[in-house]
């Protein structure tokens, strides 16, 4: 028998055996004031002797594998019988009933404990089993903890990289305001150079010399969205000829109302695919002009 199994073997021995001789002690004391002691004895030892020997009978079942409960209630009807006669004396006692029925329980006790020994009895597992077992349980918790730091490491490399992006992008949109500050004011002053009443006299006046005869229309670039601007269908085989070019610069000049600065004229001509010097191109524009 094994240590776990004498732990609850043993007690339930010992309140069986308790509970006989009380059992029988009783019986003799209470049965003999009506009747000889020697019959009393005979009746104390037949219950008790009923009672172990149902009890043996269960237990040799139980290694068996077996189980009655006919012989089951055989056995807690001889430890009610038991108990029966304990409390039954103890109310007639004139002395020390309070004693009798404190000890009154233990043939019922008794036989729970032989229960609680038959059910560890049936749900026991070897050593080996055992240690599979706590192996078994033991692999568990360790993968589960692996698992649980492999997510606590990935969960803090996320965020690590979470943090960085969102300070990477912080700084990009804080170059990226600081450029459209700068462009905007950038703009700004442009857009009041244009507006400016001397800026057209100045520019003329710093050019007159490179076109004179002719006042050109000064822009400045307006900040915002533009328009893709359409070619012209002119066929240009080879070099073109001043009667062309002069052709080519009037017809780009006047396709819009009011016409086109020498500038937006040379932006379109050369949009258009066409080619000449600036030299020719500017003396084009002259004629143009002039004419």
């Amino acid at each position: 028998m094994s240590t776990t199994g004498a732990k609850t073997v043993l007690p339930a021995f010992a309140m069986t055996a308790v509970s006989m001789v009380l059992t029988l002690a009783v019986i003799v004391m209470w049965l003999g004031r009506a009747m000889p002691w020697p019959i009393a004895l005979v009746v104390g030892l037949g219950i008790d002797g009923g009672w172990l020997a149902t009890l043996a009978y269960e237990r040799r079942l139980a290694a068996q594998g077996d189980h009655s409960t006919p012989v089951t209630a055989v056995g807690w009807s001889f430890g009610l019988i038991a108990t029966g006669v304990l409390v039954a004396h103890a109310l007639t006692a004139e002395e020390s009933a309070g004693a009798w029925l404190a000890v009154a329980w233990l043939p019922v006790a008794a036989k729970a404990l032989w229960l609680v020994h038959g059910l560890w009895e049936r749900t026991a597992l070897t050593g080996e089993a055992l240690d599979a077992i706590q192996g078994i349980q033991q692999e568990a918790r360790d993968e589960a903890a692996v698992a649980r730091a492999r997510l606590r490491a990935e969960a803090a490399t996320e965020e690590t990289r979470l943090t960085a992006v969102t300070q990477a992008g912080a700084r990009v949109a804080h170059v990226q305001a600081k450029t459209a500050d700068a462009l905007s004011r950038a703009w700004s002053t442009l857009e009041s150079a244009r507006e400016g009443e001397g800026t057209g006299r100045a520019l003329t006046s710093v050019t007159s010399r490179v076109t004179p005869g002719v006042t050109p229309r000064w822009e400045l670039p307006v900040w915002g969205p533009t328009e893709p601007v359409s070619g012209f269908a002119l066929e240009s085989a080879g070099a073109l000829t001043d009667e062309a070019l002069d052709v080519l610069v009037d017809k780009i000049r006047h396709s819009e109302t009011p016409a086109l600065s020498y500038r937006e004229m040379a932006s379109r001509f050369r949009t258009a695919g066409h080619s000449a010097s600036e030299v020719r191109l500017r003396a084009a524009w002259k004629r143009v002009v002039a004419a």
